[in-house]
């Protein structure tokens, strides 16, 4: 599909549609990107348990549209470019009529996981969202490294991907800006979190940075750790488990299903490995 942005830019993205699509219905719908995603549209996604994206065949075959747009970006605003493209793209498909503007998802990891989390702070549009492994301190994250190169994290903010285009001490104002920390008093969006302790490429302090600080402000937020996995968990019995609690999630928010225990009482680290949490019921 096609729109045009908020700056009037004309912009791509994929729509995935459930089996016998109704446009005369509404429908519930997950947000998953990166950066580009349209080029894939003919790549087939098999059913399996990705390591930190939703499965768009998983999550269509249950009832939800799935949307990817793409998202194009100005150097110094990372965090609006994505905002700009995201929020008008979903504003698109909602005045088409068959999306429900209630019930209405985010989900991205890594560098998309980033952009879930500021997201959440400029626009309470969406439902509820998940962020994997994402920086929430672009200052504190500037100067620490890649754990896994020993890479200082510099070129990527001054270079690379994350597109402040210059030093801390060049661009202050970007990385206050572009960092979803500052902003987490306007946060009014349910958030689970994924960051693994042994994460190589973001630093999961990034992650209990924006954890702990959505909760000592009262927000409703979660945070998923497994021990000595990287940047997604890799081992199958994780996965499984990550896309289990992924899926319990949206399906509490955006379908009305009943809260696990996981969310309503946690998983007290003493019983960690031991009782899931996964049931249904109980406090």
């Amino acid at each position: 599909m096609q729109w045009t942005s908020l700056s009037g830019e004309k912009l791509s993205g994929l729509l995935v549609k459930p089996e016998n699509f109704d446009p005369a219905k509404q429908y519930p719908m997950v947000v998953n990107f990166y950066e580009k995603l349209s080029d894939g549209l003919y790549q087939h996604r098999a059913p399996d348990f990705h390591r930190s994206q939703i499965n768009w065949t998983f999550f269509a075959s249950r009832g939800y549209l799935v949307f990817a747009p793409d998202i194009p970006y100005r150097t110094g605003y990372p965090g609006e470019s994505a905002y700009d493209a995201i929020v008008s793209g979903v504003t698109a498909l909602i005045s088409k009529g068959f999306v429900d503007p209630k019930r209405v998802g985010l989900q991205g990891h890594s560098w998309g996981g980033y952009q879930a989390a500021y997201i959440v702070t400029r626009t309470n549009m969406f439902t509820c969202a998940e962020a994997g492994a994402p920086v929430a301190n672009m200052t504190s994250a500037y100067g620490g490294i890649r754990w896994e190169s020993g890479l200082s994290r510099a070129f990527q903010y001054e270079h690379q991907q994350s597109r402040i285009g210059g030093t801390l001490w060049d661009y202050p104002m970007r990385y206050l800006e572009n960092s979803p920390l500052f902003s987490l008093p306007k946060v009014q969006t349910p958030l689970l979190i994924l960051h693994n302790d042994k994460d190589g490429a973001v630093p999961w302090y990034q992650g209990i940075e924006l954890f702990s600080g959505l909760r000592r402000l009262g927000k409703p937020a979660w945070l998923l750790n497994y021990n000595d996995e990287p940047h997604w968990p890799v081992k199958l019995q994780n996965r499984i488990d990550f896309q289990t609690r992924m899926q319990q999630f949206f399906d509490h928010y955006l379908l009305g299903a009943p809260q696990p225990q996981w969310m309503g009482r946690g998983v007290p680290p003493m019983e960690k490995g031991i009782l899931q949490g996964l049931e249904v019921g109980g406090q």
